[in-house]
């Protein structure tokens, strides 16, 4: 089955309301090119965005925060994105930070489908507020919920018609686990062959996860 369509069409699934989970680690691994489409393309408000981070100004997903078309962000790190600063401190958006590490454990949860993770980080911290402490073995952990979403929009080097993808090296990052974590899935790929021409080994995402692939450039 042929996965492959514009940036445009992948756009129209994204609904108002939607949560949408965005891959990448800064500009490493970002899918700018679906981010900028979901932008100029789509009319979709009142989203939710899960990133490890809010990107810089360079990038398209600081245009989308500062759209208005956001209100609810749930990242790791704010820091190159001043826009998300400001919604944080004035509350005209819920802006929840997890650290890293969670965040990522989080979206692994909802992916395979498990009732929540056990973790010791944020013990003792603003981290823990409003989170179930359950001891285990005479240690405390925080019970964190686990993190799925509507759409998500990851970047690959490589696809092949079956949707099969190649990430290379630290692009991996956050790409990898959302791609089990979100009801529709599109990859943003640089290079696109046809069925049979990757090597099952060298396969980072099986095809199954993954519902069309945009190809930069077209």
């Amino acid at each position: 089955m042929n996965k492959l369509i514009s940036a445009g069409e992948a756009v129209k699934k994204v609904k108002d309301g939607d949560a949408i989970m965005i891959g990448g680690f800064l500009a490493g691994g970002h899918p700018e090119k679906l981010v900028n489409a979901l932008l100029n393309t789509s009319t979709a408000s009142d989203l939710a965005i899960i990133s490890n981070d809010t990107g810089t100004t360079e990038l398209s997903i600081y245009q989308l925060i500062k759209s208005g078309r956001v209100k609810r962000i749930f990242a790791s790190y704010i820091g190159s994105n001043p826009e998300t600063g400001r919604l944080l401190m004035t509350g005209e958006a819920k802006v929840q930070l997890f650290p890293q590490g969670t965040l990522a454990e989080k979206i692994r949860a909802g992916g395979a489908g498990l009732g929540g993770v056990l973790t010791p980080v944020g013990l003792g911290t603003v981290v823990e507020e409003g989170k179930r402490k359950i001891e285990i073995g005479e240690k405390n952990y925080l019970l964190e919920m686990p993190l799925k979403a509507n759409v998500a929009f990851i970047k690959a080097q490589k696809a092949d018609e079956t949707g099969n993808l190649i990430i290379n090296g630290s692009s991996r990052n956050f790409n990898v686990v959302m791609a089990t974590a979100a009801d529709y899935v599109v990859a943003e790929v640089d290079e696109y062959v046809k069925a049979g021409e990757i090597d099952p080994n060298d396969v980072t995402v099986p095809g199954i996860f993954i519902d069309n692939i945009v190809k930069v450039g077209q």
